[in-house]
């Protein structure tokens, strides 16, 4: 287990050895929730690295990664925990078969840990080996307000409630970070319980950065060619705008392929790699590819 960064530098530090590259911004943000132990609720376009930032933390302090998806209609026992039915009605029907044990015995015996699915925000709850997990709610916006009303008590309090089993509290708060592609917008009572951080696409220079981190093997003039015409996509009309999760598999395709400089052929050839709406690949067929490539060609050379 590696002990928390004691400094915004040191956390820049920190997230750069697991090649995340994060703006000042972001680092002051991070350093500050493990600091003062408060949940860190994090916005953005999708592919920004709100997920990777929480992957990259838990990888650098080593720490266990717990991840809750989050989808409509995601409710409290698919959150917390359930109950294994299947391995209690064997259990009855052993027991009813053998004679053995009486009723009260049995239905004590058959709500215990013995018998419970551990979901991810009991298990972030529970000990474990290399200290505190990080506790990743992902896509928050995904579920229905009922839900975020519960996870209220569980960033309170860092505890979570069985009925049959009563109160569960963290014996040392989870490392929290939410995330959310704001399809909707996230009550206030549970952004007051949380630091919060809007997360920008990167400009030039850092996703230049990001990309000679992810795919260190792209030559320096392919790699200027593929940012600069990812961020003269992100200026279009596009109905998705890619990420820097698009940048990035866009250059590993375009290094399976040999591509070592791009062209109006080779961009056609690979949009799928970067844009994922049929509506925004047609814009780009023809010779509007090649129209965007010059123009990123031209701010290039005099940058």
């Amino acid at each position: 287990m590696t002990a928390t960064p004691t400094s915004i530098d040191a956390v820049e530090t920190l997230l750069a050895g697991q090649g995340y590259v994060a703006s000042r911004a972001l680092a002051t943000v991070v350093f500050l929730s493990l600091k003062l132990g408060r949940p860190l609720f994090l916005e953005g376009e999708a592919g920004v690295g709100k997920t990777e930032i929480a992957k990259a933390i838990a990888t650098a302090l080593g720490r266990r990664l717990i991840r809750l998806q989050c989808y409509e209609g995601l409710d409290a026992a698919s959150a917390v925990a359930e109950w294994n039915f299947a391995a209690q009605m064997i259990a009855i029907r052993t027991a009813e078969a053998t004679g053995a044990g009486d009723r009260d015995a049995l239905r004590t015996e058959l709500f215990t840990e013995d018998y419970l699915i551990e979901r991810p925000l009991l298990a972030a709850m529970r000990p474990q080996p290399g200290g505190a997990p990080v506790l990743l709610i992902d896509e928050l916006d995904r579920t229905d307000e009922p839900f975020e009303a519960f996870l209220l008590e569980a960033l309170s309090d860092f505890q979570v409630t069985i009925p049959e089993l009563g109160t569960i509290k963290a014996p040392e708060p989870p490392i929290v970070i939410l995330t959310s592609n704001r399809t909707r917008e996230v009550h206030d009572a549970l952004k007051r319980r949380c630091l919060y951080h809007w997360v920008e696409y990167p400009d030039f220079q850092r996703e230049l950065a990001i990309l000679h981190s992810r795919a260190p093997e792209a030559s320096a003039s392919l790699s200027r060619e593929v940012v600069g015409f990812v961020q003269a996509l992100r200026r279009e009309d596009l109905f998705k705008r890619p990420g820097v999760a698009e940048t990035i598999d866009w250059a590993k395709c375009l290094l399976a392929l040999d591509v070592v400089q791009l062209s109006p052929e080779v961009i056609a050839d690979t949009l799928g790699a970067i844009l994922k709406y049929q509506d925004d690949i047609q814009k780009l067929q023809g010779s509007e590819a090649a129209r965007l490539l010059d123009t990123v060609r031209r701010d290039l050379t005099t940058a």
